[in-house]
């Protein structure tokens, strides 16, 4: 089993940024894929960026590139996601995902935290 605890998130005013957190404890694995999604209220959740064991591969829904940058620590099991210019439709529970397949299908993620809120006001 591995266990995910995201953190950082918070209230921003839009063009803030914030950093979060995922740290993964337990069967962790360095070649395990790592991912954020985010569900914002009365939507489903969707995808926002994911990175492979090494840190590379990284991928990004349209509506977030060029604003949110994902890396790894493998040494702290961490993953990160920077979050810059802020938008008030970035409002969501953010949620760290980790599996053995490199994908944006959620389903195929075999492990998930509880999620952190991110609040951007206008």
């Amino acid at each position: 089993q591995v266990q995910l605890v995201e953190s950082g998130g918070g209230l921003v005013q839009a063009g803030g940024s914030l950093r979060l957190s995922c740290a993964a404890s337990g069967r962790t694995s360095s070649t395990y894929a790592m991912s954020w999604f985010r569900q914002a209220p009365g939507k489903e959740r969707e995808f926002v960026a994911r990175t492979s064991g090494s840190g590379g591969n990284a991928y990004y829904a349209d509506c977030v590139k060029g604003r949110v940058t994902i890396s790894r620590d493998n040494a702290k099991n961490t993953v990160y996601l920077q979050m810059d210019s802020l938008k008030p439709e970035d409002t969501a529970v953010y949620y760290c995902a980790s599996g053995r397949v490199l994908t944006t299908i959620q389903k195929l993620y075999n492990y998930w935290g509880q999620g952190t809120q991110v609040t951007v006001s206008s």
